[in-house]
């Protein structure tokens, strides 16, 4: 089953931790010092946030998935409709290790698709991935700092 991702990067990380527990009636599933992720089932989305100096917004939008052979469905959706796609097995990043695929859309807002694998002890950082447009931290055309 697929769960929506939204990923803000936010000026003061405990102050957004507070407006969006309120808002969600829940603590956030997982805290560290630059990061903050609910898991919600209603509605189903993996809403996260972090702290680490990009630009206060929308980082990036994606899709969620529990498998590998999901996530390689999703890349041929994007492949059959000749989006611009670029792969990353194994990234490390947001305390996850997960494989991926990122696109952007036609406004420049980065997309990915991603299966997480496992969880990590550090933040991480994604490899930098070519795709027109990239300014997202996560998947930026130069450096990057945040992720799902």
């Amino acid at each position: 089953m697929k769960r929506f991702q939204v990923h803000l990067s936010v000026n003061n990380l405990d102050e957004s931790i507070g407006f969006y527990s309120a808002l969600f009636g829940l603590e956030p599933n997982v805290t560290k010092p630059d990061y903050a992720k609910w898991m919600l089932d209603d509605p189903r989305i993996n809403f996260a946030i972090s702290e680490r100096g990009a630009k206060a917004g929308l980082d990036h939008l994606g899709i969620q998935v529990e498998s590998d052979d999901e996530l390689e469905e999703l890349n041929q959706q994007f492949t059959q409709a000749a989006l611009p796609v670029a792969e990353q097995k194994g990234a490390a990043c947001c305390y996850s290790e997960s494989n991926k695929y990122w696109t952007i859309d036609p406004q420049g807002i980065a997309w990915e698709t991603f299966h997480s694998l496992s969880t990590i002890p550090i933040f991480g950082e994604d490899t930098p991935v070519p795709i027109k447009k990239a300014e997202s931290a996560c998947c930026p055309s130069s450096s990057g700092s945040n992720c799902s």
